[in-house]
């Protein structure tokens, strides 16, 4: 029986020795789509403690919508290092800003326009929520809760809550 999920090839490659005195570098940046996740690794011949420690790295910005083909290079500033919970050993993760190649950050960095803010703010203490938002349910597949023949009402106090029909 072949092995459907690749694990069997996964763990083949897992083993190649890895030489001690070379560290795999993942960059990682958003796309110029701010939402897509893009990397290229980078072989170094040390173990980087700190992000200012790797090299800024470039690339072609035209294949990652955030360039046109004229003046098409990006450049990758590391703002943070990890280590690497795929490759494991001292392989790292390096988190990027992008910047164009006239120094200004990337339409898609907003990473550093909230750094800059970040630190503004250093002094203050931020809160956090988390708003877990679902739907439960009823037998009929109906919202649970929900009048059966309308909405209900703006939100509010329970107790003065309408519902509209």
């Amino acid at each position: 029986m072949t092995d459907k999920t690749g694990k069997t090839v996964l763990q083949r490659y897992m083993r190649i020795p890895q030489p001690e005195d070379r560290v795999m570098c993942e960059y990682l940046w958003v796309d110029g789509s701010g939402e897509g996740i893009r990397s290229k690794c980078r072989t170094l011949d040390f173990e980087p403690k700190h992000p200012k420690e790797c090299p800024v790295w470039n690339y072609d910005g035209s294949s990652t919508y955030q360039a046109e083909g004229s003046n098409s290079d990006m450049y990758l500033h590391p703002v943070a290092l990890y280590s690497d919970p795929f490759r494991m050993g001292k392989n790292k993760l390096v988190m990027c800003e992008v910047f164009k190649y006239n120094g200004k950050p990337a339409e898609s960095n907003n990473r550093k326009s909230c750094n800059e803010v970040c630190e503004k703010a250093a002094e203050e203490i931020p809160w956090f929520g988390i708003e877990q938002e679902y739907t439960m349910l009823d037998v009929d597949k109906h919202p649970l809760g929900w009048p059966k023949n309308g909405f209900p009402g703006p939100q509010g106090i329970l107790s003065e809550t309408k519902y509209a029909v």
